[in-house]
This record gives structure tokens, C-alpha cells and sequence, in this order.
């Protein structure tokens, strides 16, 4: 071997031990968020007299997924040997484009852009899980 082929293995190996560690301390704040907004979920769920509690009730279960999700991918990184799926990505993205439209949902044309994005997400998940591309 040469020098440079194991000073950049040192290196790669020293970056990859950073992005883990990173990814730890990401997953462990997720889970406190996660906790966090099921209580949260729990005070929509059993308060009574809002007039908003359903939007609420449905934006927080969302949010919930999306908390999910997040540490569904980080779980998977780990599991395929260290790197992230594309169509985990697609998930998220697609689930927070819902998020959104509840959210955010007075304009008709920007509804129908939020749906045209889903649908452009929902062929590159098909794209991604074709046999061609799938590599797990």
C-alpha cells in the first residue's frame, strides 16, 4: 500500500466515525422531539373548547411521522452498510409536502403545486423501486 492510499483510508475512516458519532446525537435529539411532541398530541388530543383542535390533531400526528421517518432513515443508514436510501428521502419529502398542504392550505393554485410535487415524488419512488435502480 502506498502512503497516500492509507492516509486517505485514515481519513475516510476518521470522517465516517465523525458522521456516525453525528448521526447518534441527531437520532437521540429526534427521539427527545419525538417524546416532546407526543405529549403535545396528547394535550390536543384530550383538551377540549379549541375550535382548531382537529387541524391541530392532524398537523401534530404528521409532524409525528415525519419525526419517524427521520429516525427510520437514520436507522436504515446504518443497517445498509452506511449509506441512505433515496427512497427514504422520498418518504420525508413526500410526507412533509402533506404536512404543508394541511398546513397551509387557502391558495388552490399553491394546493395543486403541492400536488403536482407529490406526484412527481410518487414516480421517482416508483423510478427508484424499479428493478433497474433498486439496489438493496
Amino acid at each position: 500500500m502506498t502512503t497516500k492510499s492509507v492516509a486517505g483510508q485514515l481519513i475516510a475512516t476518521v470522517l465516517q466515525w465523525v458522521l456516525n458519532i453525528g448521526l447518534v446525537i441527531l437520532a437521540i435529539i429526534l427521539v427527545v422531539f419525538l417524546g416532546k411532541e407526543t405529549i403535545h398530541l396528547a394535550n390536543v388530543l384530550f383538551s377540549t373548547g379549541e375550535q382548531s383542535s382537529s387541524f391541530l390533531l392532524i398537523e401534530g400526528i404528521v409532524i409525528y411521522f415525519l419525526y419517524f421517518e427521520f429516525i427510520a432513515l437514520i436507522v436504515k443508514y446504518f443497517q445498509s452498510g452506511y449509506h441512505f436510501p433515496l427512497r427514504y428521502f422520498v418518504y420525508i419529502g413526500i410526507t412533509a409536502i402533506i404536512r404543508l398542504i394541511i398546513v397551509d392550505h387557502k391558495n388552490p393554485f399553491d394546493t395543486l403545486c403541492y400536488a403536482g410535487a407529490i406526484l412527481i415524488l410518487v414516480v421517482t419512488l416508483w423510478l427508484a423501486n424499479s428493478n433497474r435502480l433498486k439496489r438493496e
